[in-house]
């Protein structure tokens, strides 16, 4: 009529059995797959760095001319400067005021294109270098 104690722990141990294979085999599958999604992950690494081979254009550095150190200086602060909300509006509302000025400049009312480039030549440093011209052959001797 009752079961013996010794039968249920027997089914009990069993259970624990069955429990303890089923988290084996979980911890086997899961082990399995993060073993393939690494090597998933290498093969698409190696094609984006491929690709970023071909952007390489640090061969082109011998080319360019080097920066002086006043010019160095004038690109740190642009390259520190961070745009967020507040440093925004406080541009927004500069470069408003000076849009402004601009527009209600009697020289710019009067030739807008030429008081531009009067700016330009004012403001850009002039280039003295003058591109060297190529052979007719293309460079070959």
């Amino acid at each position: 009529m009752g079961k013996s104690r010794q039968d249920s722990m027997t089914k009990a141990d069993r259970k624990f059995e069955k429990k303890l294979e089923f988290y084996t085999k979980v911890r086997d599958t899961v082990a399995s797959l993060t073993a393939q999604k690494s090597i998933t992950k290498k093969k698409k690494l190696r094609s984006r760095q491929k690709k970023l081979k071909a952007y390489d254009l640090s061969a082109l550095t011998e080319f360019l001319p080097e920066l002086t150190a006043s010019q160095k200086q004038q690109s740190t602060p642009a390259a520190e400067f961070k745009l967020n909300c507040k440093s925004r509006q406080k541009l927004i509302l500069k470069e408003g005021k000076q849009l402004g000025t601009v527009l209600n400049h009697p020289a710019f009312q009067s030739d807008p294109l030429g008081a531009i480039h009067q700016h330009l030549q004012s403001t850009q440093p002039v280039m003295d270098e003058k591109p060297k011209k190529l052979s007719k052959n293309g460079g070959r001797k």
